[in-house]
């Protein structure tokens, strides 16, 4: 089997998963209607409809091409096009798997061509979703590719392409967010930045779910990334590019900030680990 197609069943797995987990356990504990009725007016029903797309093999197979077509015009669409439909799809599962619910305000930072913000714009209440990309051209393309007007309509998500990590821009505070293919690139001072954030605009109970690459420790493998800018295709570059992070690194940082910071059990998905990031004190 080669390594494409092995991804692919293994994001479809972590999908089947989220949806066992969602129907094995009440969607909406009490605690969490009371914040959904508190903040909409009125009690809403997470449907499994939301998670599920009619003639899911034909939506899979318009995915693909809209990466195909987008890679062969020259726009980056976060890793290989032919991972655009399964490494979005993941996103969506994992999400949902560790807490996404329709009413949360996801923030979607370098959101590029919406391969997460596909599927989340469609499953989130209007209004709540954000979305950071400091490539124009990269996320018009997404929203012209893979948001249609009605949607953009109904849906209300909300973008800014600021390159500071400023998350004060939207004016809100976030329940969820979102950092797929970011700390790969990023610098130490960087990843602080998003971490203070975090800290400072989230509500009581989020999370923020990130994915990195692992260094190593005692010369072997791949080096601790001590560089103090960003490496990778950007808006101001189309070099290529990943560095790594230790765990341990992080998890201080996020100490220092009355954070606490868990590697998912999941397996790498194109070699990237995910983390989720919560306050301490909602553990």
């Amino acid at each position: 089997m080669d390594r494409a197609r092995m991804l692919e069943r293994l994001s479809a797995r972590v999908c089947r998963s989220a949806l066992a987990a969602l129907r094995s356990k009440p969607l909406f504990p009490e605690r969490r209607s009371q914040a959904y009725i508190s903040r909409r007016g009125k009690p809403q029903i997470f449907r499994m409809s939301d998670l599920t797309i009619q003639n899911a093999g034909h939506e899979s197979l318009k995915l693909r091409n809209i990466a195909e077509k987008l890679h062969q015009e020259g726009i980056f669409t976060g890793g290989p096009p032919n991972l655009f439909e399964s490494a979005g799809r993941l996103q969506l599962s994992t999400l949902v798997r560790e807490g996404l619910y329709p009413f949360s305000r996801v923030l979607d930072i370098g959101c590029g061509c919406l391969r997460a913000g596909y599927w989340l714009v469609r499953l989130l209440d209007r209004g709540c979703y954000f979305g950071i990309e400091p490539n124009v051209a990269m996320l018009n393309a997404g929203i012209d590719h893979l948001l249609t007007p009605e949607i953009v309509e109904s849906k209300r998500p909300s973008f800014d392409n600021n390159d500071r990590y400023d998350f004060s821009v939207f004016g809100t505070e976030f329940d969820v967010f979102l950092a797929r293919s970011i700390w790969t690139h990023t610098s130490k001072a960087q990843i602080q930045i998003m971490l203070d954030n975090f800290v400072r605009l989230s509500s009581r109970d989020a999370f923020f779910l990130t994915s990195y690459l692992p260094a190593s420790w005692f010369g072997k493998g791949a080096a601790d990334y001590t560089g103090t800018r960003w490496i990778g295709k950007s808006n101001t570059s189309t070099k290529a590019g990943l560095v790594h992070h230790r765990l341990s690194w992080i998890e201080q940082e996020c100490q220092d900030r009355g954070l606490l910071a868990t590697q998912l059990e999941d397996p790498p998905f194109n070699g990237q680990y995910w983390l989720k990031i919560v306050r301490a004190a909602s553990r």
